[in-house]
């Protein structure tokens, strides 16, 4: 298959889940022979052909909240109608329209919704207004909608009357790293508690900070990550710096997996999310995790994490403090989290869903090397 990408930044570099799917399902699928071309945004991708076998093609956007992915999905699409891609694969809610400008020349779409864009606090009404109407262009534009997880299945059938195929995000299972690539933040082993992801409202971070302010421990809490368009908020974040609560700013690499795995404990407090891959990296380094019990993160830490009441500051205290006070729960806990992503979240696995997904629009009658396709 000749296979296209829009809607992501880009690759070399991680932002959000999107960006990591761009690079690990693409080059995964470009080592299964298909040809894999990903639209990426100038500043954000260096000016490079290739990437892990995946073709690069770079256009300008607008560096804007409300126009950046609009302008830059706009001229991808524009491009990919002039080439000659069997596929087009269109990545989050705001790029979903242009999933029916392929079609008309004869190519297949695909739109992969990752979370419910109009409901995170950064947009007014407008952007709501505009997000809620590329709910309903995700299941009516494209050939096929994929979803990442099993409750954005339930609320397209729900809210469009629409069936949509679940394949979840994944992760690249890696044996956990020592605590020397922390000396450089002041840390070790086992003595904080780690958020890894974007710090903007619907994350809920000031909540986790509220609540760890307000406990006896000599555990620290770290985040990492950063945020575009949210300047307000973190500034407001980091008034709560101190020995105690670090900020690291975006980590990657060595330095990334070593604060994966050597935290004590992983929280997500977040309000909105699709299927985190933050989490799902978080268990896949053996972590114990607690996270808010939105239905979305239920779905992966049930049976092997912890939870709170979403938005309860107490709660999220009461949790903190008796994870804190129970190392043997929290070791036991990790365990269970890494053996459920080993078994049901690889991305090898998921890019093989992924190919059996793409060749079922096609309707090409091939082989199955994946197991079956989950419709809701």
């Amino acid at each position: 298959m000749k296979i296209a990408f829009i809607g992501a930044r880009g690759v070399i570099g991680k932002y959000s889940g999107i960006e990591t799917y761009y690079e690990e399902v693409g080059s995964r699928l470009a080592a299964l022979g298909h040809d894999v071309t990903v639209y990426c945004r100038s500043y954000f991708t260096p000016p490079v052909p290739e990437h892990r076998g995946i073709r690069i093609r770079r256009f300008p956007t607008f560096r804007s909240k409300h126009l950046e992915t609009l302008l830059h999905s706009g001229l991808a699409t524009l491009d990919a109608l002039v080439r000659d891609y069997d596929l087009v694969q269109f990545h989050a809610l705001g790029s979903s329209p242009f999933a029916l400008l392929p079609r008309l020349v004869g190519k297949k779409t695909v739109v992969s919704v990752r979370g419910l864009d109009g409901q995170r606090a950064k947009w007014g009404r407008g952007a709501r207004a505009y997000l809620t109407f590329c709910e309903w262009a995700s299941v009516r534009c494209p050939n096929s909608t994929g979803v990442v997880s099993r409750e954005l299945c339930s609320y397209f059938r729900r809210a469009y009357d629409a069936e949509t195929t679940y394949i979840p995000n994944g992760v690249t299972l890696k044996d956990r790293r020592g605590p020397e690539a922390l000396r450089p933040f002041g840390l070790g082993g086992g003595d904080y508690i780690v958020y890894v992801g974007r710090l903007t409202p619907e994350k809920d971070c000031h909540l986790l900070i509220e609540a760890f302010e307000a406990l006896d421990t000599s555990l620290k809490l770290v985040f990492v990550g950063g945020a575009s368009y949210a300047d307000d908020y973190v500034t407001g974040l980091k008034r709560h710096a101190s020995d105690r609560i670090r900020f690291l700013g975006f980590q990657t690499g060595e330095p990334l997996e070593a604060l994966f795995s050597n935290a004590y404990l992983y929280v997500l407090p977040s309000r909105i999310e699709g299927l985190s891959i933050s989490l799902l990296e978080a268990m896949g380094w053996g972590n114990c995790v607690l996270t808010s019990d939105i239905p979305e993160n239920r779905e992966l830490v049930d049976g092997c994490g912890f939870t709170f009441r979403v938005g309860d500051v107490a709660d999220l205290r009461r949790m903190l403090a008796e994870l804190i006070a129970s190392p043997d729960r929290v070791a036991l806990a990790g365990r269970a989290s890494r053996t459920l992503i080993e078994r049901e979240y690889d991305w090898d696995r998921i890019a093989l869903r992924t190919e059996a997904m793409f060749e079922q629009v096609l309707g090409r009658n091939v082989e199955r090397r994946a197991a079956p396709l989950d419709s809701y």
